[in-house]
């Protein structure tokens, strides 16, 4: 078994984020919403970003015992071909969203890379920023899908505590925690400029997984610090399966956990799902998040088949129209942002995000 690397156990820089986030902190919720209210203001301004996401397959080849894809859950398998593709994007088009995260479950032959490089490449004709949310790959694999208009990833580590890690991924590649954890590195490495980092709040103790969540997006700050970071804070929602956490994180915990990472990392994104509430996403809008989901289907496709009767990935809480969203956020006095991103911007770096200025223009999909 390879060792845990030094920086993930290494305590000394997370002192000040773990007082924040202590129930026996000396700062109220109110003091800390305060806090990060004002820093939000003053780095991002009264915008939220938005994005969607879009499922492109739910095979899988892992055993996540939380997952409603897993390989063991009696789901029908599909995927979408590039006609559906399209006619997805144009669906979503309609919306208003131009900023989207491609899905899929872990590497199978049905969606494989060659599948998602296509796919991807299909996506970045259409939209002004492409993600993606998939299995890890290598650094040439990152540089391929950088190749192709892809400028981001998000690869959530679901839980640091290894041993529960190990307890939670039954089978599949998906249970080689040093290879996750090594994932975002490799993208970076392979030109993708920017990565989102996240944990499943429920899986283990939330509060020792928010502080290792902090230490590797620094380690990966240190090395690559031309790259975009972002966190998201994801709780548990039911599922096929009917996995329960054991570790369930409340309201009053997570906003504290928002409010922390943002007094603690100013200038990075910080994001919440249509997992969470109508009510509590307007409750955090300008107050540390500052960028959202919106429209959210976890079927494969959705967008434009829109009576789509199975079951996704995980049950969605937020489930307003993107129109509907937006007036809440106006409301708020905070503007809805659906485009920040030119796709001239998407041509990838040739050594990594650590050492080289990006192209400003985009190559083509080899």
């Amino acid at each position: 078994m390879r060792p845990l690397p030094d920086w993930l156990t290494d305590e000394r820089e997370t002192a000040a984020l773990a007082a924040m986030l202590s129930p026996d902190s000396s700062s109220s919720l109110e003091a800390l919403a305060a806090e990060s209210r004002a820093i939000t203001l003053r780095r991002f301004g009264r915008t939220m970003t938005l994005y969607a996401p879009l499922y492109l397959s739910n095979y899988c080849s892992s055993g996540c015992a939380y997952c409603g894809f897993a390989s063991d859950r009696k789901t029908v398998r599909h995927r979408l071909e590039p006609d559906e593709i399209r006619r997805e994007l144009a669906a979503m088009k309609k919306l208003g969203i131009s900023d989207i995260l491609l899905l899929t479950g872990e590497r199978t032959a049905a969606a494989d890379f060659d599948y998602l490089r296509k796919s991807v490449e299909i996506a970045a004709q259409e939209m002004q920023r492409v993600s993606v949310e998939a299995f890890p790959m290598s650094v040439s694999e990152y540089h391929a899908l950088a190749d192709c208009g892809c400028t981001g990833i998000t690869i959530y580590q679901e839980t640091y505590n290894r041993e529960r890690y190990e307890a939670l991924h039954r089978w599949g590649p998906k249970k080689d925690f040093i290879d996750r954890l090594e994932t975002p590195a490799r993208a970076l490495e392979g030109g993708i400029k920017s990565v989102g980092l996240g944990v499943l709040l429920g899986l283990s103790d939330p509060v020792e997984d928010a502080l290792s969540l902090y230490r590797h997006l620094r380690h990966l700050g240190r090395r690559y610090w031309r790259a975009g970071m972002s966190l998201s804070f994801p709780r548990m929602r039911p599922q096929t399966g009917g996995y329960e956490p054991p570790f369930p994180v409340d309201d009053h915990l997570l906003a504290r956990m928002i409010f922390g990472f943002r007094i603690a990392l100013p200038d990075t994104e910080l994001v919440l799902s249509t997992r969470e509430s109508a009510t509590y996403r307007d409750g955090m809008s300008g107050l540390g998040i500052t960028r959202m989901s919106i429209e959210s289907r976890t079927t494969v496709g959705g967008y434009h088949d829109t009576d789509k009767k199975e079951k996704g990935q995980f049950e969605i809480f937020d489930d307003r129209t993107a129109k509907e969203f937006c007036a809440a956020l106006r409301k708020n006095n905070i503007e809805p942002v659906f485009k920040n991103w030119e796709p001239s911007y998407n041509g990838p770096s040739t050594e990594g995000n650590n050492a080289t200025i990006h192209s400003l223009e985009a190559k083509p999909c080899h």
